[in-house]
């Protein structure tokens, strides 16, 4: 049994470091997506809606790319919409069957998308449409069953949690290496062939170091999963018998216990009495705007560069590749907010507080810093001087590894582990919506804007205002609990406030 215990840390080691490595770099690479565009115009993808127009003063040719720029607009709003907005069938298919049957499909899309590129051609530009949904949607899935993996180390589970998205946003760097490659003679069909081979990685890792179903939280002694571990060398058969009843007995217990948690948990919530949580809508809120934010920057940063660098290709190319090395520092950066989560770890609590409490009160620092960020980006985004948006860009990857990270340490924090998938395929289903609203903005900016993004970016960061609300909430929320811990005992609606019952 001792063996089997060291078995199963190693397990737990390697079962981390891979999904590191497989967020770091397959996860997120759809947010590359400058950087892939930059190939795709060279390799004259939708080209044909580019046209010649000569200027009303001079007799100088100018091309007129605006058609091809919000083409490859569209597919990254509709990759980046089914990446969210299918998370709520995900979450529902993860919570049902477990975490085998959601990966299997989540390499089937991804494989399915990185071969649709690899065979892809400016003939055939329409293929990035699905191409790039189906890498989006495999990618997140492949994220969503790496997120357990914190529940295998408790003391650390909020900073391996933000760890992960924090690789999910440095995978992006992916696009800029292969724009690296196609600078050498590397073919972006070559590129992505490759890609397409390493879903053998992520079948292995399926069947060698993931559960089948879920990782449960907190931990039950002497868990494992995966590959058995093996048999006790021994050949005494009464103690082989006796340490077979043995793990029957505690399976028991186990069971019990966990029939009797679920009990206890089906009384405190509902899958229902989350979702009407204050909670549950000001997290909404906050993680829309903060992601339309994003979304919009990164869609039109190619169109932004070229109108900032004056069209200018070695400029743009120069700026695109430092956007793409910045991004590779999300996995430094998304730490740090875990670390900022799990601060709180192995010190003594307050009189009559739960885990639970702890946690959530050291979210609401974690939710104002990532508010903060997200307003200093937007302002510099919004400022038109080229040489500034070093600034932003550092900015960029600094607020959305935080954001990303902090959403599904929060969802796991503030609610029951049994509806993890389901409220974060929702939140993430329901951001998307409001993430469509980038292609419109962008046809502003295309159109009557002619070009323009200031008015738009002074709108967004107006906007981003509001998400100080939930930051706000979280505070004021911990602030009444702790006051009235003492002589009150923490109740169902004080847990998970609903919007009948709570009031800013």
């Amino acid at each position: 049994m001792e063996g089997c215990e060291v078995s199963s840390k190693m397990r737990y080691w390697l079962t981390l470091i891979s999904g590191m490595l497989e967020c770091l770099c397959f996860a997120g690479v759809v947010f590359g997506y400058t950087s892939l565009v930059f190939v795709l115009k060279e390799d004259q993808y939708f080209s044909e809606l580019c046209s010649n127009s000569t200027a009303s003063n001079s007799s100088q040719v100018e091309t007129d790319c605006r058609g091809q720029d919000e083409q490859f607009s569209l597919v990254f709003t509709i990759a980046s919409f089914l990446n969210n907005f299918l998370s709520l069938i995900n979450g529902f298919l993860f919570d049902r069957f477990g975490t085998m049957v959601t990966r299997l499909l989540a390499v089937c899309l991804y494989t399915t998308g990185t071969l649709f590129v690899a065979f892809s051609s400016a003939a055939y530009s329409l293929m990035l449409f699905p191409a790039l949904s189906c890498i989006a949607v495999g990618g997140i899935l492949l994220l969503m069953t790496n997120i357990q993996v914190g529940n295998l180390f408790a003391a650390h589970r909020s900073t391996i949690i933000t760890f992960y998205n924090g690789a999910f946003d440095s995978s992006s760097g992916v696009f800029l290496l292969i724009k690296i490659l196609h600078e050498q003679g590397i073919s972006l069909q070559s590129s992505f062939i490759a890609l397409s081979l390493c879903s053998v990685i992520h079948v292995a890792r399926t069947f060698l170091l993931m559960p089948r179903t879920h990782i449960p939280y907190p931990l039950p002694p002497r868990y494992t999963y995966g590959v058995n571990c093996g048999q006790a060398y021994s050949y005494n058969v009464e103690q082989v018998k006796r340490t077979k009843e043995d793990a029957s007995s505690w399976k028991d217990e186990t069971a019990k216990s966990d029939e009797a948690e679920v009990e206890n948990t089906d009384k405190v919530s509902s899958f229902r009495r989350c979702v009407l949580s204050w909670f549950f809508v000001w997290h909404l809120l906050w993680l829309s705007i903060l992601q339309l934010r994003h979304y919009l920057f990164i869609g039109t940063l190619n169109s932004r560069l070229s109108r900032l660098a004056r069209n200018d290709p070695g400029l743009v190319s120069q700026y695109t590749n430092a956007f793409a090395m910045t991004q590779l520092c999300g996995v430094l950066c998304a730490p740090w907010n875990g670390l900022i989560l799990d601060r709180h770890k192995g010190k003594p609590r307050a009189p009559g507080e739960t885990e639970q409490d702890a946690d959530l009160c050291s979210s609401y620092l974690s939710l104002f810093l990532t508010s903060l960020q997200c307003l200093l980006f937007s302002v510099c985004a919004s400022i038109p001087v080229l040489p500034l948006q070093y600034v932003t860009f550092i900015l960029q990857v600094l607020n959305r590894s935080f954001l990303y990270g902090g959403n599904a340490a929060f969802i796991s924090i503030a609610f029951p582990a049994r509806h993890f998938g389901k409220l974060y395929g929702l939140v993430m289903s329901l951001s998307a919506v409001v993430s469509l609203l980038q292609y419109p903005c962008f046809s502003l900016v295309k159109g009557p804007l002619d070009g323009d993004p200031f008015y738009v970016d002074i709108a967004l960061t107006l906007l981003s205002l509001l998400v100080f609300i939930h930051p706000v909430y979280v505070f004021i929320h911990c602030r009444r609990k702790a006051r009235s811990r003492e002589n009150i005992p923490p109740a169902d609606s004080d847990i998970f406030p609903s919007l009948a019952q709570t009031k800013l």
